[in-house]
């Protein structure tokens, strides 16, 4: 049996879901726009999560100044003062990776693991009821939920993922990551603001190394310095919390609580000397927040030459074709150049070719990419006006979401090294069997 007002949240939400979907105009052109390129976004394609970027746009969507819940809300003046607030409480929805910490006469106490934040949550009709019923205590599932007074109601539909190890569930997060970007910290306000400082940091990390916002070097030059650049960052990290750099990786390892032994798979699962792991260790609760590893993916190490962009916000952007859109710019006949509309085609295409790329040519190259861009789209294209709508026209956002290189909370950087070392001594073990079969070709 569900409560009144939980029945009653079910019926606003069904009301304000139809009048979005009924909606015509510039609501209607919003909504349609913003289920496309957020679907374009993510890797999943199932109905679930379509209906979860429905519900997703009903509290972040964006009319004008107006968010969908507010223009229901003026659009229905015969609403109760209660029910208004209800609604309107549900622009603080958000979705999350949730474990099962105990199992309610009602609901469930679920724990947001990006965040490690507890909410007492219920469902509000039967049918959900029933559908959770099986759910089981320590159980994993992606949903998002919207307060209901003093507790909390499925918002979206769920999905199941099971009783996780570290590895499954840091594959979950990942995954979570890439299909609700906004939604990382979305309980955590401080989190993500001390995640966005990470970014600024690492610039600055990047700046004090590198000495240039750009750079470019053979992809095998790179590698070598990025290694080197890891090790630059994890020595000043340590600097900043003052360890002591004269005791032994023995002394190091007793102090984390680990064996020698533990500590060298760690080291290697983090790709860390032992030293440099033990000291990460040992310190592991000197911070909130922890850098992830950087390591130049595999293809870009056997390029001939990959540069780096660097910005505080942005992060660092790799590409391999960088200086070759430059020459197409500075040719007196951009057509000239071997591949040059092949090249603009994907410069506008590729995801990873996002909005900083492009403001960052219309800053330096300004006449000659207004010029290209009249030539390639065939209209009397002007660069401060067209520029972002033609971005936006081809999918790339105009701000930039949380790169990759961001902090993350020290429980989740402490689970991707956990996960790592225990795929690595999977690995160990394989390799140890293979040896011990013989007559392997």
């Amino acid at each position: 049996m569900v409560d009144a007002i939980l029945a009653r949240s079910k019926e606003l939400k069904q009301a304000l879901t139809d009048f979005v979907y009924d909606a015509e105009g510039e609501l209607a052109t919003a909504f349609e726009k913003f289920v496309a390129d957020r679907l374009e976004q993510s890797q999943a394609r199932d109905s679930k999560h379509r209906e979860t970027v429905v519900d997703i746009f009903l509290s972040h969507g964006q009319i004008g100044t107006k968010s969908p819940l507010e223009l229901f809300v003026e659009s229905e003046p015969e609403l109760s003062a209660s029910d208004r607030q209800l609604v309107l409480n549900w622009k603080h929805n958000f979705s999350g990776l949730f474990a099962i910490q105990e199992i309610l006469p009602d609901g469930f106490k679920l724990m947001n693991w990006l965040t490690t934040k507890l909410y007492s949550v219920k469902p509000n009709d039967e049918d959900t009821q029933n559908a959770m019923s099986r759910l089981k205590l320590g159980e994993m599932l992606t949903t998002r939920i919207a307060p209901v007074e003093e507790y909390w109601t499925f918002f979206s539909p769920f999905t199941q993922l099971g009783k996780l190890g570290k590895p499954k569930l840091a594959v979950a997060i990942g995954n979570f990551r890439q299909n609700y970007k906004s939604d990382l910290y979305g309980d955590a306000p401080e989190l993500l603001e001390e995640a966005w400082k990470s970014v600024e940091r690492y610039h600055q990390d990047f700046l004090d190394f590198f000495g240039s916002e750009q750079i470019t070097l053979s992809g095998y030059h790179l590698s070598k310095k990025i290694s080197e650049f890891q090790e630059f960052l994890t020595q000043r990290r340590l600097d900043e919390v003052g360890l002591d750099k004269n005791k032994s990786i023995t002394e190091l390892a007793q102090e984390a609580g680990v064996s020698d032994e533990e500590l060298a798979e760690m080291a290697e699962a983090m790709g860390l000397d032992a030293e440099s792991a033990a000291k990460m260790l040992q310190n592991k609760t000197a911070a909130k927040m922890a850098a992830p590893h950087v390591e130049l993916p595999p293809d870009l190490k056997k390029a001939e030459e990959v540069t780096v962009l660097a910005h505080p916000r942005w992060g660092q952007i790799l590409l391999t074709t960088y200086t070759q859109f430059e020459a197409l710019l500075k040719a007196e006949d951009w057509r000239s150049v071997k591949g040059a509309e092949a090249l603009v085609q994907k410069y506008l295409n590729d995801a990873e070719i996002n909005a900083f790329v492009w403001h960052r040519f219309a800053e330096q190259y300004p006449t000659q990419l207004e010029k290209v861009l009249q030539e390639y789209t065939g209209l009397p294209f002007n660069l401060e006006r067209d520029l972002d709508p033609l971005l936006q026209m081809h999918r790339k956002p105009l701000e930039p979401t949380l790169p990759d290189i961001a902090s993350v909370p020290i429980h989740l950087h402490n689970l991707f090294q956990e996960a790592l070392a225990e795929v690595s001594k999977t690995k160990s073990k394989e390799k140890a069997a293979k040896k011990a079969k013989g007559f392997q070709r």
